[in-house]
């Protein structure tokens, strides 16, 4: 099974898909970047590794409301692990934590220059200057995603609580701060990912890691900063612009005036476009007149500038319109109202050195190039969600994107006292908490323009089947968001529920067919015919670009096909794309999600390898075969569009 690197590198030159470049594939001592910080060595390195410095992800983190005055807290702080959750009722105020910890970084990573495990219990500190100039200003502290639940605290007073380790957060931190001098923060960190009887969403985090589960992520993995608003400050910006010019626009606000008045400016190449005013804290619209569509094809995004007051916010949208319809008597997924085949790959969003943190934006944005030069016109970001950075991306580049939520105990069980053995699944609090958080992330992402589709469960990870909640969840889905569409199941138990009759099936596909495995449910011409997962598979490598875990080598023979060789595999690919596309022209087929973009520990079937150094796609087969996918679904879409 192990692939000759001949075999790579005649692929390499075979094919004309830009790699990052790279001095060589083997990772050198990282240099002392502070007083104390360095580099673990993680099992693999990429090209970014030792590009990331001491202030990592320099970039303003919260594109769709972005404010002047801020700053950014990134960098080497302190850490020291604790021995249980009492520890946060004993604070080490003012004391010097025992190591230095990269932030943002998961702490079982090696970017964080810890490399923990079971990372239970945390510690973080670190200090700040605030200007003078910001006296009178409310001081916003931003959290983008701590993983799983964190207490903060400012110069020894408790200034607030956050569950949920996907979800950015924000504290009023204002009548704590010391302005003009250092003032102390202090972050507890509570993350028991699967640890006993903690049923959360976790995605592929596991603390048992084993082929498609994953080394878990603990500790503040997104980015923090700091920022001044007045007192009455919009909050958070609701923004769906429509294919036919409707602007949808809710400004909440934090004083909750009804008599305040939001002035909202849509302009493109430095023109104004619209302007209007409305209430805040309640959707109002107004109309652009003619305006460029956004599509993968013509990713045309308009500038927004929201004032409030003496607050203003820098913004951004695409016109585009997302449903459902009946093309030739076949339930479409339509973008602009076309029916739009939707083919991406399943995206988990891993690092080797630094797992659910990619070392850079620069990193992060590679992936999504790479997809959009060999066709794909869609990404599924898979049971992870990921900085809105990367949803921006998604708007520039024009990658739809199927947005999954983190999954609760992926396929676990649990030996109860008469040794029979149930599958893990969450009681009623811990199904309400999934519920809340599902809210969450619904609110976070909807104006992002690429995101097409909400997923709430994948293959019966966490779902209750006792009754079936994907109903009731994905109404609640529908009435924060009408604007997309919901794939309530995405393979295994489907009741019926959502906008999609989704199959998983590895490696061939039996999409929108009239033949399917026990694994997934008879297509349901009602709903949308879609191929949620196929493919995976894989060619194992030198270990250079492996995992260098042996547990996770060991699992390697799991993967749904070994190819020995890289044309054996791109000769594979071929025929299975082939399928999909026979299934487009002779039944349902609406879309499909290749498994995956790159490779992630014991797995190796991505397009690209774990450290992002060899790609295994024949570029041009893979241009032309995605190509002729898209060229039959046209081929079915001649007649008239009927409303679902």
């Amino acid at each position: 099974m192990h692939l000759a690197q001949s075999f790579i590198l005649s692929c390499l030159v075979a094919t004309s898909l830009a790699l990052p470049s790279s001095e060589d594939t083997k990772h050198q001592e990282n240099k002392a970047r502070s007083a104390g910080y360095s580099l673990k060595e993680p099992p693999l390195t990429t090209p970014w590794t030792d590009k990331v410095g001491t202030k990592p992800w320099p970039e303003y983190p919260r594109p769709l409301l972005q404010r002047s005055e801020w700053k950014n807290l990134n960098g080497v702080w302190k850490y020291e692990s604790a021995l249980s959750l009492d520890a946060v009722q004993q604070p080490p105020f003012g004391k010097e934590l025992a190591q230095d910890v990269l932030i943002p970084s998961c702490l079982e990573s090696g970017l964080s220059g810890i490399q923990a495990n079971s990372a239970f219990y945390s510690w973080f500190s670190t200090s700040f200057e605030v200007s003078s100039s910001w006296k009178g200003e409310q001081v916003l502290l931003n959290f983008g995603a701590v993983d799983y639940e964190a207490t903060v605290f400012v110069n020894g007073k408790k200034a607030g609580f956050h569950r949920g380790g996907y979800f950015r957060f924000e504290l009023d931190v204002t009548k704590y701060l010391k302005f003009g001098q250092q003032n102390e923060l202090l972050v507890f960190v509570h993350d028991p990912t699967d640890d006993g009887d903690y049923v959360i969403p976790i995605g592929k985090q596991t603390l048992r890691p084993s082929h498609i589960f994953y080394t878990p992520c603990s500790g503040i993995w997104q980015t923090v900063w700091l920022e001044a608003a007045p007192s009455n400050h919009i909050t958070q910006l609701d923004i769906d612009a429509n294919m036919y010019g409707q602007v949808n626009i809710t400004v909440h606000s934090s004083a909750k005036e009804k008599s305040a008045q939001a002035e909202v400016t849509v302009h493109q190449d430095g023109k104004t476009v619209a302007s209007h005013k409305g209430p805040t804290n309640k959707p109002f619209q107004f109309t652009v007149s003619s305006p460029k569509l956004w599509s993968p094809d013509s990713p045309n995004l308009y500038n927004v500038t929201v004032k409030l007051g003496k607050d203003q916010v820098e913004s951004y949208t695409g016109f585009r319109t997302i449903s459902r319809g009946k093309v030739g008597g076949i339930e479409r997924p339509l973008l602009n109202g076309e029916f739009i085949f939707m083919f991406g790959t399943l995206d988990q969003g891993y690092w080797p050195d630094g797992l659910y943190t990619p070392p850079s934006k620069e990193a992060m944005v590679y992936d999504l190039e790479m997809l959009k030069n060999l066709g794909f016109n869609m990404v599924r970001k898979h049971i992870k969600v990921e900085t809105d950075l990367f949803y921006q991306a998604c708007d520039e580049l024009g990658l739809l994107v199927i947005q999954d939520m983190p999954s609760l105990r992926p396929s676990q069980s649990k030996r109860l006292e008469n040794c029979d053995s149930v599958t893990i699944l969450p009681n009623e609090a811990q199904q309400a908490e999934f519920a809340r958080q599902l809210d969450v992330l619904i609110n976070q992402l909807k104006s992002f323009p690429s995101i097409a589709t909400w997923v709430i469960y994948n293959e019966a990870w966490g779902q209750i089947t006792d009754y079936y909640p994907e109903f009731e969840l994905t109404e609640r889905v529908r009435q924060l968001d009408p604007t997309r569409l919901v794939d309530s199941t995405t393979g295994w138990d489907d009741h019926g529920a959502g906008d999609f009759s989704d199959n998983h099936h590895y490696a061939n596909p039996q999409c929108g067919t009239p033949f399917y495995s026990r694994s997934s449910s008879p297509y349901d011409s009602t709903r949308i015919g879609f191929q949620g997962e196929f493919g995976g598979i894989g060619t194992n490598v030198s270990i250079e670009h492996l995992w260098n875990n042996q547990a996770a080598i060991n699992t390697i023979d799991q993967t749904y096909e070994i190819d020995t060789t890289i044309e054996a595999w791109n000769y594979r690919s071929h025929l299975l794309l082939s399928e999909l596309e026979d299934q487009v022209r002779l039944y349902a087929c609406s879309g499909g999600v290749w498994t995956q973009t790159t490779d992630v520990e014991g797995e190796v079937n991505g397009l690209i390898t774990y450290d992002r150094r060899l790609a295994r796609v024949d570029v041009k087969q893979w241009q032309a075969d995605i190509k002729g996918l898209y060229d039959a679904a046209a081929g079915r879409s001649n007649s008239t569009v009927e409303s679902s």
